[in-house]
């Protein structure tokens, strides 16, 4: 399984961007799928999860700010992020947890700053 994200990029403080992240490969077909996001000098922290059913839960920090949402069809997840504040800033990775395995990719970074 391989994992592509993209979509980072530099905003100022209210802004908005959206990450976009596609899986290839021999992807199951139950799975769950979600961004984590790591800032510098920063421990990787979760972000959002969604499942292949559509449940989501975000970290309290985001939760109305951010939308993760997924195309099953495509084997993509979104991140729609909106009023961006500078502690956002990190560098983004999307996941996807399938058959008790864990897949990365490569990270996308997002930078808020006036």
């Amino acid at each position: 399984v391989q994992l592509q994200a993209s979509g980072g990029g530099l905003v100022q403080p209210g802004g908005s961007l959206r990450l976009s992240c596609a899986a290839s490969g021999s992807i199951f077909s139950i799975n769950v799928m979600g961004w984590y996001r790591q800032a510098p000098g920063k421990q990787r922290e979760w972000v959002a999860t969604i499942s292949t059913g559509g449940t989501t839960n975000y970290r309290d920090s985001v939760k109305g700010r951010f939308t993760i949402s997924r195309d099953n069809a495509k084997n993509m997840v979104y991140l729609q992020m909106n009023n961006l504040k500078p502690e956002d800033t990190a560098v983004y990775y999307c996941y996807l947890d399938a058959t008790s395995r864990r897949y990365w990719g490569q990270g996308t970074q997002v930078t808020v700053s006036s």
